[in-house]
C-alpha cells in the first residue's frame, strides 16, 4: 500500500497535540498508525456513556471525527489544513464497558475535500459503529 500521510505521523507527538481538547476529556488516544490509516481507541466508561449505561451515540461520533480529522490534517501538504464538513454515523451494536477503537481510512482524497470511512468496534473486534466524514480541503490564509 502506498503512504498516505504528507505530515510525519508518531502517535507520541499526536498524544500531546491534544492536551485540553474534547479528545483528551473523552480518553480518545491514537494507538496505531499504518501507511494508509489510523486507529484510536476511547473508554466506554462514565464520560462516554448515556443515562440507560450504553456508550453514547455523540461519543462514538467525537470518536469518528476525531480519527478523521486527525488523518485529514496528515494527509494534506504544507500550507493546507482540513476542516469537517459533513459526518454521519449508523450505530449497530450497544457497549456497556471496556474500549472501542476506531479506524479511519481514505475513501477520496481530492485537492478540495476528503471523505473518510471510519469503523468502531468492541473489544471482541464486532462493529459498534461506521461512518463516513467528508472534510474541507483549505489552504491557510485563505479563511
Amino acid at each position: 500500500m502506498t503512504i498516505i500521510w504528507q505530515k510525519t505521523p508518531s502517535t507520541e507527538a499526536l498524544k500531546y497535540a491534544h492536551d485540553d481538547t474534547l479528545m483528551q476529556h473523552l480518553g480518545i488516544e491514537i494507538s496505531e498508525i499504518g501507511d494508509d490509516y489510523i486507529v484510536a481507541s476511547m473508554p466506554v466508561d462514565s464520560r462516554t456513556h448515556q443515562p440507560m449505561g450504553l456508550l453514547h451515540g455523540g461519543a462514538s461520533v467525537a470518536l469518528a471525527e476525531s480519527v478523521g480529522s486527525l488523518a485529514a490534517n496528515l494527509a494534506v501538504g504544507s500550507g493546507y489544513y482540513c476542516v469537517g464538513l459533513e459526518i454521519n454515523a449508523n450505530h449497530l451494536r450497544g457497549v456497556k464497558s471496556g474500549m472501542v477503537y476506531a479506524k479511519a481510512t481514505p475513501e477520496h482524497l481530492g485537492r478540495s475535500t476528503q471523505v473518510w470511512n471510519i469503523r468502531i468496534v468492541n473489544e471482541s473486534d464486532q462493529p459498534v459503529c461506521v461512518s463516513r466524514l467528508t472534510m474541507a480541503v483549505l489552504e491557510f490564509g485563505s479563511e
